[in-house]
């Protein structure tokens, strides 16, 4: 069977291995859509997606809309002539016109077992939620937010060290073993869709910084969680002598006290309580300073037992 002609969006880094999947599979990429670069960092240099570079690398035309719902855009992509569009963490919302397009339709690849956890940060908010396990799910697209019916699910256990930011490498290597499996009983004709139950779903928003800040009244384990759900961005933060400090690393502690009132500092850690029991803060960031493990932290900056966080 001759490849099929794909038209690949996506923009992070988290789109690149089913990029890389599909050129290696043969594949007929004819084109990469993604978002437009943008300044980024101090120096607010222009900087390219991640797919854009890897398209680029593989002499792939590389489209960036402004608006992919423009009337322009939808027949730029229509005179490509596809036969399937694959979407992954593209960052735009997809109209009806799009969709209609490919002859084999739009298929997306989601880091959550759907109908689970639709929108757009499904890998952090099953860590801060405390879930034991998560996956990849393809699923044929629609106009609604993740709501098209089920193609294949492959599952993983969510670790329970990982951050978002290790969860997020192994789903985007999942997301290319669930793409390649797809379209492998794409081409034998055993895709059989199932329609999502809504009742089962639940959302997953786009993270907003204040998601950061701890709160010392909830449980230990619900600020361990946040604490690896927002690694790397927005971060976990609490504040101390009116200053930020962002929490990198905690495990938890056995000891109970006033909620944010630190029973120890040492080498090992700062133990600071909460609702229910205690966590001990391995590394953190004074605000404008660099990230230290505990024991260079107290080095140079002293914290008293009974001291609290706020």
């Amino acid at each position: 069977m001759s490849p099929l002609r794909i038209i690949f969006m996506g923009t992070p880094q988290f789109a690149c291995p089913t990029l890389q999947m599909l050129i290696d599979r043969g594949e007929n990429v004819v084109a990469a859509v993604t978002q437009p670069d943008r300044p980024k960092g101090r120096g607010q240099q222009m900087q390219s997606p991640p797919v854009k570079l890897l398209a680029e690398q593989n002499n792939i035309p590389v489209l960036q809309p402004l608006k992919v719902r423009a009337a322009e855009a939808i027949e730029e992509l229509r005179a490509f002539n596809p036969d399937l569009i694959v979407v992954i963490a593209f960052g735009q919302i997809l109209p009806k016109a799009l969709l209609d397009i490919p002859r084999h339709g739009c298929i997306n690849v989601h880091a959550s077992l759907l109908p689970r956890y639709r929108g757009a940060a499904p890998i952090n908010w099953c860590i801060i939620n405390g879930e034991s396990e998560t996956g990849i799910t393809t699923m044929m697209m629609d106009v609604g937010l993740d709501t098209g019916a089920m193609l294949l699910k492959k599952t993983t256990p969510v670790l329970p060290e990982e951050t978002a930011s290790s969860l997020h490498d192994r789903l985007s290597l999942l997301g290319a073993e669930a793409l390649q499996e797809t379209l492998d009983l794409l081409r034998e004709g055993r895709l059989t869709p199932e329609k999502q139950d809504d009742s089962l779903s639940c959302y997953a928003p786009m993270l907003k910084k204040e998601l950061g800040e701890i709160c010392w009244n909830s449980s230990s384990s619900t600020i361990i969680n946040l604490v690896r759900g927002v690694t790397p961005w927005p971060g976990a933060y609490t504040r101390f002598d009116n200053k930020v400090l962002k929490i990198h690393s905690v495990r938890a502690g056995s000891s109970t006290g006033t909620p944010g009132a630190i029973l120890s500092a040492g080498k090992e850690g700062i133990e600071t309580a909460c609702a229910d029991a205690s966590i001990i803060i391995e590394e953190m960031q004074l605000e404008g300073k660099k990230r230290l493990k505990a024991a260079e932290f107290l080095s140079g900056y002293r914290i008293e037992p009974g001291s609290t966080f706020s």
